[in-house]
């Protein structure tokens, strides 16, 4: 059921996992009902949280605005990440979750990084898909050894190489622990993608098991 909490259009979905949920943030023109598949098959057992963008983008949702393809509005996102981030806090009280781990593509991995920089405290880690380093000056952070997945395409023509490997040096130099994965696809998922998510997530359960 779509339902509003905090500003935000989402869809909850319970799952045997209440301690470590998935927040999935769709890319432009997505909504809350395009990840729940991806994050039902990357974490069967996780509860999924999943917000809609609150701007739009010629009729397209997004979760901030950008002054042009690749050219975000800084002020826009730190102020959206903000409003995430208590939208997140309001979703936890009212579903009786933990802290989640962000799944983000495209624009919601962009702002799964704005996240895990400007307010560390929401995420216990994530998986970005396609992203890009959000800040051009990246504000001082520390997240203490969050798992963060990064995976980019090779031939993505959106997000040019150099700016994903920007992103991982500045989390791994905020202290998290980054795995960056080169694709040889372009900006769309592909089951490799799916499979190393799914086995990430699962590889970070295996601490927790022992």
């Amino acid at each position: 059921m779509t339902q509003d909490t905090a500003g935000f259009i989402h869809r909850f979905e319970p799952g045997p996992d209440t301690a470590r949920p998935l927040l999935l943030l769709h890319g432009t023109g997505g909504d809350e009902n395009d990840l729940l598949p991806l994050g039902r098959t990357v974490a069967p057992e996780a509860a999924l949280l999943a917000p809609r963008g609150a701007v739009s983008e010629n009729g397209m949702p997004r979760f901030f605005r950008r002054l042009a393809e690749g050219v975000f509005d800084e002020a826009d996102l730190r102020r959206r990440t903000g409003d995430l981030a208590a939208f997140v806090a309001a979703a936890r009280t009212r579903y009786g979750i933990g802290a989640p781990l962000a799944l983000g593509f495209s624009n919601g991995a962009n702002i799964a990084a704005s996240l895990l920089l400007l307010r560390p405290e929401t995420l216990a880690g994530a998986v970005l898909l396609r992203p890009m380093a959000p800040f051009a000056e990246p504000p001082v952070a520390d997240l203490a050894g969050r798992p963060v997945l990064i995976l980019s395409g090779a031939m993505d023509p959106i997000v040019p190489a150099e700016n994903a490997r920007r992103l991982a040096q500045q989390l791994t130099a905020a202290g998290a622990r980054v795995e960056h994965r080169i694709l040889p696809v372009g900006h769309g998922l592909s089951q490799a993608d799916i499979g190393l998510a799914l086995n990430w997530l699962r590889g970070l359960a295996l601490p927790e098991a022992a």
